[in-house]
């Protein structure tokens, strides 16, 4: 299992290119799963189900299961967010793991980055920036590979090339400073 990230300001387009990163590298033969970060509350759940019930009621775990999926619910409760390299853990093997999100996380990622939104490149201010998928003018100034956001095929391949085994993303992870 190897892990990339993508990640970006809110509004870059980080998720609308990995709706077209995904079968890009599906196409190729790969296994790939996804770990998106969320910045605020959500709920997968629906008032007036059984698994919401429970949850409700005061279950730490709910496992929802179907012939077609099953789903883990797991309220934090009072405890603190859990950090990337839990999350790789709980993850099925598969070829390659696209981490949305986590930007200061020590993970490598490729920064998304739109012009329209007015806001400065990332790199080199967050540790693990590789590559650029931008639809920007590249500053010749960044030593990094650029990709324009439109080029999936070349963000796949940046993508692959980057990407870290699972133990050596957990060892960056795990030797990066807690953030305060």
């Amino acid at each position: 299992m190897r892990v990339i990230g993508l990640a970006g300001w809110s509004g870059a387009g980080k998720t609308t290119l990995l709706a077209k990163l995904i079968p890009e590298l599906t196409g190729r033969g790969l296994k790939v799963s996804t770990l998106k970060h969320a910045h605020h509350a959500f709920d997968i759940d629906q008032p007036g189900k059984d698994s919401h019930t429970h949850r409700q009621a005061g279950a730490t775990e709910v496992l929802i299961a179907s012939s077609r999926r099953y789903a883990l619910i797991h309220e934090l409760r009072d405890e603190p967010e859990p950090a990337l390299q839990d999350l790789l853990g709980r993850l099925s093997p598969v070829d390659l793991v696209v981490v949305e999100g986590f930007k200061r996380s020590a993970h490598p990622k490729i920064e998304v980055h739109r012009a329209a939104n007015g806001r400065p490149f990332l790199f080199p201010d967050l540790p693990g920036i590789v590559a650029l998928a931008t639809d920007a003018a590249r500053p010749e100034a960044l030593p990094l590979p650029a990709m324009h956001l439109d080029d999936v095929r070349a963000i796949a391949e940046a993508a692959l090339a980057h990407a870290l085994p699972l133990a050596e993303t957990l060892a960056r992870l795990s030797a990066q400073p807690v953030a305060a």
